[in-house]
């Protein structure tokens, strides 16, 4: 799957493209939240990874990202999972996956609970089991399991960037916390 989308594909704008289009459209992003599940399905715990913004700020974070033009949003989901937490991680889609919320990102605060100072962005938020062993890639640092318990203190919910403390507020209601 990951060879499908690779930087150098038709699929991925240019830098200058990329700033140009976040001026003029919303963006379509998928959130993920990764939870394992018992033998009966229910949640026991939800994933949430360690981050380096760009502006050097460390915070708890989803997974997230662009779905690119011409790809599915189920293998947009697939692409970042897999980019996030390693080819190992096993995620479990449904036949038919249906996003939890719809998440609006504006640039300017206060519009709604979600805040991307890059762009306006329309997010799907998805629960995604994850079933193998996790290994944070890319630019995340660490995965930390958090048992609904914890995943429901307002400490953690705060220390998440962008509002996704909202997103993870939603994703335990959604799942019965």
């Amino acid at each position: 799957m990951s060879d499908l989308f690779t930087e150098s594909s038709s699929q991925w704008l240019s830098r200058d493209e990329l700033e140009s289009a976040r001026q003029r459209l919303p963006m379509l992003y998928v959130d993920a939240v990764p939870v394992r599940v018992d033998e009966t399905g229910t949640v026991t715990a939800f994933g949430l990874l360690l981050r380096v913004s760009g502006d050097g700020e460390i915070s708890r974070a989803l997974i997230s990202g662009r779905v690119l033009y011409q790809e599915r949003v189920r293998t947009a989901l697939l692409r970042h999972l897999e980019k996030d937490l390693g080819p190992l991680a096993l995620p479990k889609l449904p036949a038919h996956p249906q996003p939890f919320t719809v998440a609006e990102y504006f640039p300017m605060r206060g519009v709604t609970p979600f805040h991307d100072a890059r762009q306006h962005a329309v997010s799907l938020a998805y629960v995604v089991p994850v079933e193998g062993d996790c290994a944070p890639q890319q630019d995340a640092l660490e995965l930390a399991w958090f048992t609904p318990e914890q995943a429901a203190d307002p400490e953690v919910q705060q220390a998440m960037a962008g509002g996704q403390g909202t997103l993870l507020r939603q994703a335990l209601a959604v799942c019965g916390f």
